[in-house]
């Protein structure tokens, strides 16, 4: 039996964008890196010097990130107090991101974290990072991340978008059942 909704003859399966292709394999790269450095130079220093050098750089990532963290809530309070909205400069995430490499165990990973802490290599990369977020937003499609915040939507066959919400209408006299809490 037929519904005469014809079905297209090969699969419609959207294409893989580059970074879900080449993500796994950069990041087991990194670690393999990783790994390897850390293998030469406790072949060099020793593995002591190793590893007083990752416990350094995992406290050093928590003292980064509590202060980073510490700063964008006061500054959070103070542009509340003062009833306006909380400026987006400071670089506490960028901050906070380099106390995050720091603490994860690794020489590039620390080196990186590192450098993330220089006021200059924030700026830059939030430059960088503002302009590709704009950017994407700007090309966004609708139904895509860039309209996810938009209200939800009835599609009509004609192609007419209704917006509203659901009421269900029930008569007086209908069994109530019990309803699982909409907070799930």
């Amino acid at each position: 039996m037929t519904t005469g909704a014809s079905t297209p003859p090969h699969s419609a399966r959207p294409r893989r964008s580059r970074l879900r292709t080449f993500l796994p394999l950069g990041i087991a790269a990194w670690l393999v890196l990783e790994i390897w450095l850390l293998t030469v130079v406790a072949g060099a220093a020793g593995g002591l010097a190793v590893f007083l050098l990752l416990i350094a750089g995992c406290v050093l990532g928590a003292v980064v990130i509590k202060r980073a963290g510490r700063r964008a809530f006061q500054n959070l309070n103070e542009a509340l107090q003062r009833g306006v909205a909380p400026s987006s400069g400071g670089g506490s995430g960028l901050m906070m991101l380099g106390g995050l490499l720091l603490m994860l165990p690794g020489l590039i990973s620390d080196a990186a974290g590192l450098l993330l802490l220089l006021p200059p290599v924030q700026k830059a990369v939030g430059r960088y990072a503002e302009r590709t977020v704009d950017r994407k937003l700007r090309r966004a499609t609708p139904g895509s991340l860039g309209d996810a915040f938009q209200q939800a939507r009835i599609h009509r066959p004609d192609g007419k978008v209704v917006q509203g919400e659901v009421i269900r209408d029930e008569p007086g006299d209908a069994p109530r059942e019990p309803r699982p809490p909409l907070n799930r």
